[in-house]
């Protein structure tokens, strides 16, 4: 029967239509026949299949329960303002006991002085608002401090992820604004922000900038477990403002230590910061002055900086810390030195940086304290210091001497390793001419 099947189904297509239509009519009526043998051949009162009821009482008051230990992975970017109870109502946080004990904390204290707008918190929540894991990045470093929730006293601890950095290359041309081209070529904006930083002693990008102007960077993009997790350290730049380059490379020394450095070797960096504070007002000057303690005429040896406690203090250069601790009016109070006979001075400090101690080399804009009222002070501020050969002069007034160039083995060295991002830049800047032409 198939062997005919087969030989009727390839023969088929050859015939008459009519001839077809009488097969077709054929076959369904044999198929027909079969379904009514087939349906006739069981008794109507035998059961296929047997019928059973079957009770079961579902667990929903279980499944219910079991939901409030599920987890769920909340992440946020810090804003301007940031509390730590801002960041947990967005992180959906409701766990009052590990909160108090991250601000109880020394190294949750670190991190929610130093929130820096743009980066991330992130946290493991339970549905009913417990901490499973909350991490808050350390200031502007790649350290975080992480709580670990538990049905006992959390833990806090510092950890350092372990990330891997992909380099990328973008380019933009300016039309409208800075930000405008840089979004446009795919820039993050902690790298935006970095190349305001790196180019604004040369460009006002309040003033300056011009329709045209283009801009080249090679930069790491950072990966956790296969995760973009952030941006890294911008490796070169160039900026074409109104006809004149500017580039910068970054460079590290063979101590370890990273600066920019234009083509020729200059850092990028001043000898001194100005100011040790990011935001502040000066409350007294270097001048004779009624001491608001004693009620005495005395020579202001330094600088007021009117701050709230807890601001960051920074190192206004590179230097080495020579004391550190306690010292009578000072209250904490820390003393750098630096080259050729600087040192700066730094006192009523409500606490230092996490680790400082004497004999540790610090790098410009390294947080070394934090604003308080120790010793003899009557509200929190900062004194600060600027002494050329152990002679105090006037911080806003005094000559700052400029950032050491680059010079011998150092300078030869930085120059093979700028020779490959020369390279790079030039790549770039071809795309860049390409797509100004179309």
């Amino acid at each position: 029967m198939p062997e005919k099947l087969r030989i009727l189904a390839q023969v088929t297509p050859n015939l008459p239509l009519w001839h077809r239509h009488r097969w077709l009519t054929a076959g369904l009526g044999i198929g027909l026949s079969l379904s009514v043998i087939g349906a006739i051949a069981v008794s109507p009162d035998t059961e296929l299949i047997p019928r059973a009821t079957v009770v079961e009482t579902l667990a929903v008051q279980q499944t219910l329960a079991e939901a409030g230990h599920q987890t769920f992975v909340q992440e946020t970017q810090i804003r301007r303002g940031d509390t730590l109870a801002s960041l947990a109502r967005r992180l959906d946080i409701s766990d009052e006991a590990a909160l108090q004990a991250l601000i109880a904390s020394p190294l949750g204290q670190d991190a929610l002085r130093q929130l820096r707008p743009g980066r991330t918190a992130s946290a493991i929540v339970r549905a009913d608002g417990g901490v499973e894991r909350l991490t808050l990045p350390l200031g502007s470093t790649e350290q975080r401090v992480v709580l670990t929730g538990s049905d006992q006293a959390p833990r806090i601890s510092l950890e350092t992820p372990a990330t891997t950095p992909l380099v990328e290359m973008r380019n933009g041309r300016i039309q409208s604004s800075l930000f405008a081209a840089t979004d446009a070529a795919g820039v993050p904006d902690a790298i935006a922000n970095r190349l305001v930083e790196l180019f604004g002693t040369n460009i006002d990008f309040h003033t300056d900038l011009r329709q045209g102007d283009r801009f080249s960077v090679v930069f790491e993009t950072l990966f956790e477990n296969g995760r973009q997790v952030g941006s890294g350290r911008i490796l070169a730049a160039e900026f074409e403002n109104g006809g004149t380059i500017h580039q910068v490379f970054l460079f590290r020394h063979p101590d370890g230590r990273e600066d920019y450095y234009t083509a020729d070797g200059r850092s990028l960096k001043q000898g001194f910061l100005r100011s040790p504070l990011e935001f502040s007002r000066v409350s007294s000057g270097f001048s004779m002055r009624r001491h608001p303690i004693f009620k005495t005429w005395r020579q202001h040896q330094g600088v007021d900086f009117a701050a709230p406690t807890g601001t960051a203090v920074k190192a206004t250069s590179d230097g080495t810390v020579d004391f550190v601790g306690v010292r009578n009016g000072y209250g904490n109070f820390v003393v750098l030195r630096h080259r050729e006979g600087y040192a700066t001075a730094y006192g009523h400090l409500n606490g230092f940086a996490r680790g400082l101690r004497r004999g540790q080399k610090v790098d410009q804009g390294q947080v070394i304290g934090y604003v308080g009222q120790t010793g003899w002070a009557t509200g929190p501020h900062l004194h600060y210091e600027f002494r050329v050969n152990d002679q105090p002069r006037d911080p806003m007034t005094v000559a700052l001497p400029p950032a050491r160039p680059l010079v011998g083995q150092e300078l030869a060295l930085y120059r093979k390793t700028v020779t490959s991002l020369l390279g790079q830049l030039a790549l770039l800047n071809q795309g860049t001419v390409a797509l100004a032409e179309e």
